[in-house]
């Protein structure tokens, strides 16, 4: 070995000392992440085949060898038994490998009218569909679980923040429906995303389709599609389905992040709003006082990965001209890592959601502090003494810095020093001081009050049965 050789491989580095080839084979080779694609691999393998030989491109009996051959490969690798090799590059090449050996010459016809450039779209639209499908089934979970408890405190009365700052009183069944709705949204962008991949590229081949005489859209149909991708340089280009999948997986985490939040401080000391079960706590190793919401800081921080990933998928397809390009390998490790991080964040807050204790006791305290019904106030002046609402909405101001200046909260002044800020005051305004009270009257449709909850509640249940 010469000096240069030896230079050579020392600039190379650390675990790459063979040189550049075994560089080239590790950032080429992605088995140890496409394995994941083997169910829909096979799956459109068989559906191909079957295509040929109804075409006549193939003959019954090979067909009929693949067929079987491919669901040998399938079980080894279910089973644990396969063996999957790195010089083989990907999942494609290590399934038709592995047909081979146990099918022999047949094997070689599999890949007759199509590209590993179309087969990859294939398997991994399968993939995401399959992913948004289990995305939908989570959140709809959630929300019945969120509705649960929206139904049993429809009328538990607890503080509405605005800047985190007590601004009205609301109901528990309120706050959680807004969730529901949050919810709902984005497991309408889940179908909406599923609705539009659910073309089929497969047939398009390399880029430009095939001189063949196949039928897309028989294996369209056998793949659950409903249509084939009508231009073959968009089929095997394509990587919008990501794109929106993680699109709607990052906004689906921002809603988990900010419910993982609102726990998070909900549960603390200074709140006592709730409390979680040990299943989604823990406890300090020093401080044993301590219960600390993990899964709901984990659920909060997790939201980075999933964001991340989206930046890194716009960011690979950005520069990218028609058709396929080797860039696009880096597509699936982001899409597995952001699916797995949603997926188990649902589960986390389902559970969590699930376990939830409420201190009523706590919320109905707080929202009858912290000045929460001088909106009430104000409205009683505007409806009741006649008063402009900016005319209103001072006098209540002048009030909160009385009972400020008192110490107490505005349902504990007196008739005579409400009366010094408005003479029209009267008895009848403590009616409307009440947290219980203010939260009944916002009847608006979507308000607080408890018989809209209901409603929604029960709205909601009907749709999610």
């Amino acid at each position: 070995m010469t000096d240069d050789t030896n230079s050579s491989n020392a600039m190379w580095g650390g675990r790459f000392a063979a040189g550049p080839d075994a560089i080239m084979e590790a950032i080429n080779a992605s088995i140890s992440f496409d394995k994941r694609l083997y169910a829909q691999d096979i799956r459109g393998s068989r559906a191909h085949a079957a295509m040929l030989a109804a075409t006549g491109i193939l003959t019954n009996s090979d067909a009929e060898a693949i067929g079987e051959g491919l669901l040998t490969v399938l079980s080894e690798i279910e089973a644990g038994d396969f063996p999957f090799s790195t010089a083989l590059e990907d999942i494609h090449m290590n399934v038709e490998a592995r047909l081979k050996v146990l099918i022999g010459e047949p094997a070689g016809r599999l890949h007759t009218a199509r590209s590993r450039n179309d087969q990859v779209a294939t398997d991994f639209r399968l993939w995401v569909r399959d992913q948004a499908d289990a995305a939908i089934t989570s959140l709809s979970a959630l929300m019945k679980v969120l509705v649960a408890q929206a139904e049993q405190g429809a009328d538990w009365v607890m503080p509405g923040f605005t800047h985190l700052q007590t601004a009205q009183p609301v109901t528990w069944g309120h706050h959680m429906m807004a969730y529901v709705e949050m919810f709902a949204r984005d497991r309408s962008r889940f179908e909406d995303a599923r609705k539009r991949m659910n073309e089929c590229p497969l047939g398009s081949a390399a880029l430009a389709g095939t001189g063949f005489p196949i039928d897309r859209h028989m294996t369209a149909q056998a793949l659950g599609f409903d249509r084939p991708m009508a231009n073959s340089l968009d089929g095997v280009s394509d990587r919008d389905f990501a794109l929106e999948f993680l699109s709607s997986a990052a906004i689906c985490s921002v809603h988990l992040s900010r419910l993982a939040e609102e726990l998070v401080i909900w549960s603390s000391a200074q709140f006592r709003f709730v409390a979680m079960s040990d299943k989604w706590s823990t406890g300090s190793s020093i401080m044993p006082q301590k219960r600390n919401p993990d899964a709901a800081e984990l659920i909060r921080a997790k939201i980075g990965r999933v964001l991340g990933a989206a930046v890194a998928l716009f960011t690979v397809m950005k520069g990218l001209p028609l058709a396929y390009s080797k860039d696009m390998q880096e597509d699936k490790e982001q899409v597995f890592d952001a699916a797995d991080t949603l997926m188990l964040a649902l589960a986390a807050m389902t559970g969590m959601m699930s376990d939830l204790t409420v201190n009523t006791a706590k919320l109905e305290a707080a929202a009858s502090s912290g000045f929460s019904t001088a909106t009430d106030l104000a409205d009683w002046l505007v409806r009741e003494a006649g008063l402009p609402f900016r005319d209103a909405h001072h006098v209540t101001g002048s009030l909160v810095a009385l009972a400020e200046k008192k110490g107490c909260d505005l349902p504990d002044l007196s008739l005579e020093e409400l009366k010094s800020a408005h003479p029209a005051l009267t008895e009848a305004v403590y009616s409307v001081l009440g947290v219980h009270n203010s939260v009944a009257s916002r009847q608006s449709y979507g308000g607080t009050a408890p018989d809209q909850v209901r409603a929604q509640v029960a709205r909601w249940q009907g749709l999610l049965a």
